[in-house]
């Protein structure tokens, strides 16, 4: 039995990279060089687009892209804001790229390094975060947290943190990691007091890997001239190249690039964020009820504020002695499904993504798999108990 997608490839119920349509991959049958005014002005309509998509305008912020994962944009932004003497940085963790961000500063002389950790399985608490800056003498430069924390699922709370942090702390830059939400996840960077804002071109709005992009408060950006400690990830460098000339200070990711402007043509003819959260959200309905009815309970508390998410699911092992995880995900996986392994170090689980261009018939499929799969390993009769 196979349950590969038309075209051919199997179904990625991950975190990313992720399935993207036959078309954005057509998009990319073209060579085109860096200098090229038609590639110039695929530059300029892409950075506009995603402040359309952000929902805010050039006056006030705007988009830079930068090759590689979202990984490097991240290191990117806290290359750029943190002053090179006397930074200091609070980072709100509650999952492994809260972490990540931490062992990122690691590598960042001079910085001082506060963490705020939250439990894995639950939401950031606004109320304690606006304690410690209330409290607390250090002057931060900036604040960090994740918005989707795709390790667990947990949506943290970024609109109320962003007010408590511009309460206490009205200079001090708000940074969010907006990874896998950006694009299909409500958030109003005005109200929340955003200032940079990272996500990459593979995640919600399904274009292809290659390249990532901050949405970045100009005037906050600005102060930042001599702050980069690396030529390839100064930011407001590579806002200079890119109002300037149009252009990339190093190689662009030509093909992703035509791939993504694609991929936001699609991403409109869909009907935009709403649209998409849509069709995230009842992928998302389909996979954990299903998976309810198979007898698996999710990592989440459903009555736990954040546990509403929408972008990935994480779920428990089951306690059944012929349940193993590397086996149920290679019998999946032979069958042309890929989900992901946990990465919470409290619970052993594995997660099932819902992002992409994947729909309900996709879910409904990886739930009748799953259910071949588990009688095949004679792991049966699960009973779930209510989170």
């Amino acid at each position: 039995m196979s349950t590969k997608r038309s075209d051919g490839n199997k179904a990625l119920f991950t975190p990313g990279p992720l399935n993207c349509t036959l078309s954005v991959k057509k998009a990319m049958l073209r060579d085109l060089g860096s200098r090229d005014l038609e590639f110039i002005q695929t530059v300029k309509e892409i950075r506009l687009e995603l402040l359309r998509v952000a929902g805010v305008g050039c006056d006030e912020f705007t988009a830079l892209l930068l090759q590689g994962s979202g990984t490097y944009a991240v290191e990117a932004v806290l290359h750029t804001v943190l002053p090179r003497s006397g930074g200091k940085i609070l980072i709100l963790v509650n999952g492994a790229y809260g972490r990540r961000m931490q062992s990122m500063c690691s590598y960042v002389p001079s910085i001082e390094v506060v963490v705020l950790e939250f439990g894995e399985d639950e939401a950031v608490c606004e109320a304690q975060v606006e304690n410690l800056l209330r409290e607390s003498k250090i002057e931060f430069s900036a604040v960090c947290v994740v918005h989707c924390e795709t390790s667990s699922g947990v949506i943290n709370p970024i609109e109320s943190i962003g007010r408590a942090v511009k309460r206490q702390r009205p200079e001090c830059v708000f940074v969010v990691d907006a990874m896998s939400s950006f694009g299909a996840v409500e958030l109003d960077l005005r109200s929340a007091g955003v200032d940079f804002l990272v996500s990459s071109a593979n995640k919600c709005l399904q274009g292809v890997p290659g390249f990532a992009f901050v949405i970045a408060r100009t005037k906050k950006l600005l102060l930042c001239q001599g702050n980069a400690r690396c030529l390839s990830l100064d930011l407001l460098a590579q806002h200079k190249g890119l109002e300037g000339d149009g252009q990339f200070r190093f190689t662009p990711p030509t093909h992703a690039l035509l791939a993504f402007r694609q991929a936001l043509k699609e991403f409109w003819d869909e009907g935009g964020p709403a649209a998409r959260a849509h069709r995230y959200k009842k992928n998302c309905q389909i996979i954990q009820d299903g998976m309810r009815e198979l007898g698996f309970r999710t990592l989440l508390d459903k009555n736990k504020k954040g546990a509403d998410g929408y972008i990935i699911s994480s779920f428990r092992f089951p306690d059944h002695p012929n349940f193993n995880f590397e086996e149920f995900y290679k019998n999946l996986s032979a069958l042309g499904l890929v989900i992901y392994p946990g990465k919470v170090t409290r619970a052993p689980c594995f997660r099932i993504g819902h992002i992409g261009d994947l729909n309900a018939a996709d879910m409904e499929r990886l739930i009748a798999s799953i259910k071949i799969v588990l009688k095949e390993m004679k792991v049966e009769n699960l009973d779930a108990k209510e989170e």
